[in-house]
Order: C-alpha cells, then structure tokens, then sequence
C-alpha cells in the first residue's frame, strides 16, 4: 500500500477526537503554550521502560538482573520516588559499552518495532490541533533525550524537553545528567529557561494547557490555566476530581 506524502511509513493516519474530548479555547487570540508529557499521555506505554525491555531482548544486558532492577526503577517512578540519577547511572551502562552506529540502528529498530505500532490517531491529532491554533507545544518528559528525540520528530513536535544525558567532548554518554533533570519540580525550571530562550515567561500565555498522567507532573500540571489529566493514575483522578480539572482518556 503507498503511504500518503509526507507521512512516515507505518505512521498511524490522524482521526477525529470525539467532540467531548476536544479541547475548547477562549474567543481572544492571546498566546497560548501547550505542555505535553510523553509516557501514559501520548504514548499508551512507557518509552523509557520500554527501552529497558528491548535492551534486554537485544541481547545487551543479562535479562534477569537488568529486568529487576528496571522494574524496580519503574516502581520508584510510579511512586514519585525515583532517584533519578541512580537510574540514569543504571540505564546508560549497555549505551556506554557500545558505539555509537550500533545504538542508533537498534534505535532504529526500536521505533519500528514498539514505539510506532502504539503511536495512536487521537494522540497525533490533539497535538495537531494545538499546533493547528498556532500554540508553542513542547513536549516535556522524564525520559532521557537518546529515547525521547526520535519520538518527538514522530509526534511532529519540534520542541522538547527530556533529561539531557550528559556527554564528553567527543559526543559518547557518560552516565551522568546534563543540567537539570525534566523531572517532577526540575520539569518547572525546564520549562522556564525554555521560555526565557525565547523572551517569554508564563505571564506572557493566556492559556497554558498541560497534559498529563500522573502526579509526578503535579507541579507543572499547578502552573496550567488549563491542566488536563490524560489516562489519569487513580492518584491523579482523585486530585483532578476534587479540583474540577477536565479529565480526558486518550486510550482504552
């Protein structure tokens, strides 16, 4: 079958987001920013975990061992107790032993095989129409920029803002976080030097909608005129519930 022009082979083709779900705006034409996480709110799945699992399948890792400590990681995440650094030291052992054509091809291979089969219409259009009304999007998330780069290109988001895997002078990971890690509190001064890049601060939006999973992002999710609890965690449901924020469900 040809793919449509301009689309990447495989990618899903955009469909319509029921009425009810769609985001609504204001009549005035202020500017508008638009704050997506990444895992469980466009992607159904965690990238980053998912990236564990494909290591392993991959032959890079000793599976038992890694899978342990992966889900235990992930465990932390979930839990908002994630020592962030420990787990990049862990995640970036196989990328460290391992140049860098190899890691790219199997990121290659990555994104054909699980992250473009679970890229959903729905996601890919409600990005497109805050694009479409002219808003700054970014896509802001924990999972480090090797993973998350290609993804963003996927969604068609030109800006992102994912933990910054720190490097030597000759470009190869070392282990280490780069600045300061698009996590929990950390996503808020992100977002912010962001927009001083840019001569703006979040006085300058009208409306500033965030979309998210989970509790993690409660302290970027605070600073939305309009937040949006994605999939929402049973945690985040009971605090959009109590505080009136619209609840929107992406995925079955």
């Amino acid at each position: 079958m040809n793919e449509a022009p301009g689309r990447a082979p495989g990618r899903p083709k955009p469909a319509r987001i029921p009425p009810g779900d769609r985001p609504t705006y204001p009549s005035d034409e202020g500017l508008s920013l638009c704050l997506f996480d990444l895992d469980e709110t466009l992607l159904p799945m965690d990238s980053d975990h998912a990236w564990g699992e494909f290591m392993v399948r991959a032959g890079w890792v000793d599976a038992a061992e890694f899978a342990r400590r992966n889900d235990a990681f992930y465990a932390q995440y979930q839990a908002g107790e994630l020592d962030i650094y420990a787990y990049i030291a862990f995640a970036t052992t196989p990328l460290r032993a391992r140049i860098r054509a190899e890691i790219d091809a199997a990121h290659r291979r990555f994104m054909a095989e699980v992250i473009t089969p679970k890229m959903r219409p729905q996601a890919l259009e409600l990005v497109r129409e805050h694009q479409s009304r002219g808003d700054l999007v970014a896509l802001v998330t924990a999972t480090n920029d090797f993973v998350t780069t290609p993804i963003a290109q996927a969604f068609g988001i030109a800006d992102l803002l994912a933990v910054r895997l720190a490097r030597d002078a000759g470009g190869t990971i070392t282990g280490g976080i780069d600045g300061t890690p698009s996590y929990r509190e950390g996503k808020v001064t992100r977002v912010q030097a962001w927009l001083a890049e840019r001569g703006k601060t979040w006085a300058d939006f009208e409306r500033i909608s965030v979309y998210s999973d989970s509790v993690n992002d409660l302290p970027l999710l605070e600073r939305a005129t309009d937040p949006v609890a994605t999939n929402p965690t049973p945690a985040l449901l009971q605090i959009a519930e109590a505080r009136g924020w619209r609840v929107l469900k992406l995925f079955d």
